[in-house]
């Protein structure tokens, strides 16, 4: 009830222990000891003091003992946060000089506990007064306060409440908040300050956690609900800093385990600090732009991979896109925000937003419609977001054009992944349930939808998403060819190739890899001959498609040029520019880089030494950069090797696994023997020889063939690494006795023999001889 009234009630004991024994013999509610609140008033060893500190209800409560003080928070936005000093309180149950105003309240309380015990009403034991001003802080935060969070060691203060914000302060200086921390699409329920982690673990109503760093004020993770599986209503959390694990609980407790980062090797080379989240290259001013997961936005030369600037974007960047004119960058982010810059110099000329409850944008794109500009954001709200672009526009905020109708009644119903373009008027969604829908921009009517095929192995999960999408745009001339004319990719590793016109469905499959690692990357050349694909091990896949999936279903995947590792970890950017063969990828291992279309290492942006691309002679072929030469799944193997290769290791070559191995064993078995002088005894001896060889042979070959090993790729392009080429050995025949050849009056290996005065002539010349000691005795 006080606390519904936002009052703050206080106990001061003393006589703890005879206190205690005496409470344990009062009457018993539910199986425990319970005593009311006049009877406490009324007893000499303890001391009753409340506080009015907010207009409603207390949403928290916290004693700090190590500043002697009491804060509580509300969701009044006046007194949305109140620190109340109990210095004036001492344990022994008396007040120090200075606290007269508290003395006073105390002494009046004192005198209704009197009142109670002599029968007055105990109506009065609601009153409470006002905490004189100069014992209390106040904090006022619009929408008020759900949590806080106190750390002493860092003497600062997080609050997050309503209006899904986590602020920062300085506990001394309520009337500014040092540091704002958006990203957060629900109110904020729980903070906690980890000062030996220097982060803010803080936990929404629609359970996503996220950590910030104190400071960048950046958000370093996020773990929404669905990626972690927790669901129902948030009831408690708990940070532990033993185990260093955040404790959620629902209907379910879950436990989140920090673990913190590799330290970086001093040798390894890095474009950004954090891991890369996107990338994108500007024909325009001839630059690449990339961003990193702290938000950080770089500008880069193309032709010498040189730094030029950079600047701090919105919360969060996610995405990012460039205007028609490629002078003006649109980045979308986890707060729900697009913003359109002027990249050269990090200045803000427009925020998209949305009136509603923002959402992640997961992906965005500039297209031209009706010879008007738009920006087109898809994300976790499921619809399909565009603005015009207005150039004579000065108003800083713009909102979104009203959703097609299609899209609000036939539109997605799980989160929006991916956005495709393929001027002039067809546009590709993609979702987190894995449907695919085709749009006419013009008309904002849905031409078509697809739904991708779910895993082969129950083993895989139910994780159906498709996350990128790639037009063959050429074959999407002819509006009535039954060709493949889009590329998905899709759960197990798997690119799905589909036809959108004549009936629109699934032409091929096909798994580039053979961990099934997600394809994170899928670009084409401009004619649709060549298609490139990254997956999230950092492998980069080179096949052909000029004529794939033009007359029908394919039952087999493309040819494959080649392949080769470009990262350590998930490429989440993969771009060709094609007027110079060049292929741009960006990926979680901190690198951008740039390669030949046939995987030649140009370099690393960032690096000391800058490129020409002009001059191969300034490439970094033949060498790889240190960490994908060292990480053992860049390892090689070889069906001949019979050493453990890690399951992660890849070479490139699909097919052929058990055809190279039977193969093999084909040409093992039909291995000519040289004829034997001994006639039949002899042939059945080495045919006995020869089926022990073979099953020696296909036992080994069996063996090989469980391992979960890869095949050495063909060397169609310049590799760094050698491969031995290994053969069998021919069969012969056994060693047998010299035959007799006297009968033929004449032998084969004559052998001459000296007289004693010849031999007697040999041993002198020796004696005297300076080589004697290299000789052979006789």
């Amino acid at each position: 009830k006080y606390r519904a009234q936002g009052c703050v009630n206080i106990l001061v004991l003393t006589s703890v222990g005879e206190l205690l024994r005496t409470w344990k013999k009062m009457p018993e509610v539910e199986d425990m000891p319970s005593i009311a609140l006049h009877s406490v008033m009324a007893s000499p060893n303890a001391e009753y003091v409340r506080w009015k500190a907010h207009g409603d209800f207390i949403s928290q409560l916290n004693y700090y003992d190590s500043m002697k003080a009491v804060i509580s928070s509300s969701n009044h936005e006046p007194t949305a946060l109140v620190i109340g000093s109990l210095s004036h309180l001492e344990h022994n149950g008396g007040f120090t000089v200075g606290a007269t105003d508290v003395k006073e309240k105390l002494n009046e309380i004192r005198n209704v506990g009197k009142n109670v015990m002599m029968g007055s009403s105990s109506a009065s034991l609601a009153l409470a007064k006002r905490q004189a001003e100069c014992n209390r802080t106040v904090f006022r935060v619009h929408k008020g306060v759900k949590a806080f969070s106190f750390c002493r060691k860092k003497n600062l203060l997080a609050t997050g409440g309503l209006d899904r914000i986590v602020r920062v302060w300085n506990p001394y200086l309520p009337g500014k908040p040092t540091g704002v921390l958006r990203g957060h699409m629900a109110p904020v329920m729980y903070v906690h300050v980890a000062s030996e982690e220097n982060k803010v673990f803080s936990v929404s109503a629609d359970n996503t956690v996220k950590i910030w760093d104190l400071e960048t004020h950046s958000c370093c993770c996020t773990v929404s609900s669905k990626a972690s599986g927790i669901k129902g209503e948030l009831t408690a959390c708990l940070y532990l800093p033993g185990p260093r694990a955040l404790c959620v609980a629902t209907g379910t407790l879950a436990l989140f385990h920090l673990k913190a980062g590799s330290v970086p090797e001093p040798h390894l080379l890095r474009s950004h600090q954090e891991p890369v989240v996107c990338c994108r290259y500007n024909p325009a001013f001839r630059q690449v732009v990339s961003c990193c997961e702290a938000s950080v936005v770089k500008v880069w030369d193309l032709e010498t991979g040189r730094w030029v600037s950079e600047f701090i974007g919105n919360a969060g960047i996610t995405c990012l896109a460039f205007d028609s004119s490629g002078r003006r960058l649109v980045t979308g982010g986890r707060d729900g925000d697009l913003k359109i810059w002027s990249y050269n110099n990090g200045h803000c000329l427009h925020t998209l937003q949305h009136d509603e409850n923002q959402n992640e944008v997961c992906d965005c794109t500039y297209m031209e419609v009706n010879r008007n500009g738009c920006v087109i954001a898809v994300g976790w709200d499921r619809r399909i977001n565009v603005y015009f672009d207005i150039p004579r526009d000065f108003h800083h905020f713009r909102k979104p054009q009203p959703h097609w109708q299609d899209d609000l009644n036939h539109g997605h119903k799980e989160d929006i992944l991916c956005v495709a373009q393929c001027p002039p008027f067809l546009l590709a969604t993609s979702s987190y349930d894995g449907e695919i829908i085709v749009w006419n921009v013009i008309s904002g009517h849905m031409y078509c939808k697809l739904n991708t095929p779910s895993p082969m192995d129950p083993r895989e999960g139910p994780d159906r998403s498709v996350s990128r999408l790639t037009f063959l745009k050429t074959r999407l001339t002819k509006l009535d060819s039954t060709a493949a004319s889009l590329i998905s990719n899709g759960p197990g590793g798997s690119v799905s190739f589909w036809k959108l016109f004549s009936g629109s469905g699934l032409i091929a499959n096909f798994t580039p890899a053979r961990e099934k690692a997600q394809v994170s990357g899928i670009v084409v050349t401009s004619g649709d001959t060549v298609a490139y694909l990254a997956d999230q091990h950092g492998f980069i896949y080179v096949y052909d498609i000029q004529e794939y999936g033009l007359w029908g279903a394919e039952l087999q995947p493309p040819n494959m040029v080649t392949s080769w590792r470009a990262h350590v970890s998930m490429v989440t950017s993969l771009e060709l520019i094609e007027g110079d063969s060049i292929l741009l990828s960006s990926s979680l291992d901190c690198t951008v880089r740039l390669w030949s279309k046939d995987g030649a290492y140009i370099g690393t942006f960032g690096q000391n030494r800058p490129w020409d691309v002009y001059t191969p002679d300034s490439w970094g072929h033949p060498r790889v950069p240190l960490e994908i030469l060292t990480d053992p799944q860049s390892m090689p193997t070889h069906l001949v090797l019979e050493t453990d290769v890690p399951a992660g290791c890849s070479g490139g070559r699909q097919e052929q696994g058990h055809m190279t191995e039977e193969k093999v064993l084909f040409e093992t078995e039909k291995t000519h023997n040289p004829p034997s002088p001994e006639g039949p005894v002899v042939e059945v001896e080495v045919k006995a020889d020869k089926s022990q060889w073979s099953a020696f042979s296909h036992d080994r070959l069996l063996s090989a063939r469980r391992k979960p090993c890869w095949k050495v790729p063909e060397l169609k392009w310049p590799s760094i690494y050698q491969a031995l080429q290994c053969h069998e050995l021919d069969f012969v025949s056994a060693l047998r006795e010299k035959p007799d050849l006297s009968v033929t009056g004449f032998d084969l290996l004559p052998v001459s023999f000296h007289s004693p005065e010849r031999e007697v002539e040999l041993l002198e010349r020796k004696r005297l001889s300076p080589w004697r000691g290299f000789l052979p005795e006789c």
